[in-house]
């Protein structure tokens, strides 16, 4: 299905409501319970510890990317599964990528299960893998340096 009105854009607080669906719909790298992340805790990394995005199409949010600058952390890159396989993680994770090495040039991180497609989109994004995290997850890098070189070859 071809979509033509795709907007990525800031999170708000008022969007938190539709990223708590998206969160929960995923798949894979899903919530042991989902009250670990709460409404509070979403405001409180899209509104002082960092910055996030969303997708949105004809008014649903379909996908949403957060970035946390004082843990220096990908807190979160999700799709709802029905978007899956069209280009918005790439742009969400671009975008944050982008807003992130524009505030600093420190290596960012992040963990995601063993064996999963997300794993696969990061090691063909070009982040590389750095050890374990949490209750065996890949620990993941990105580093200035990298980026800009990435960003210079798909130009």
């Amino acid at each position: 299905m071809e979509y033509k009105n795709i907007i990525i854009r800031e999170a708000l607080t008022q969007d938190i409501k539709q990223i708590q669906v998206v969160r929960n719909a995923v798949k894979e790298n899903t919530l042991s319970n989902p009250a670990l992340v709460s409404d509070a805790d979403c405001e409180e990394f899209i509104n002082v510890r960092g910055k996030g995005w969303v997708c949105e199409i004809d008014g649903t949010i379909t996908g949403f990317s957060i970035v946390d600058m004082k843990d220096k952390n990908i807190w979160a890159l999700f799709l709802h599964p029905d978007f899956e396989k069209r280009g918005i993680g790439r742009r969400l994770h671009d975008v944050m990528m982008d807003w992130y090495f524009s505030q600093t040039r420190e290596n960012v991180w992040l963990g995601t299960a063993p064996g999963t497609r997300a794993e696969t989109f990061y090691r063909m994004s070009g982040w590389k893998e750095v050890g374990t995290h949490g209750k065996g997850e890949i620990k993941f890098e990105m580093d200035f340096d990298t980026w800009m070189r990435l960003k210079a070859e798909n130009v």
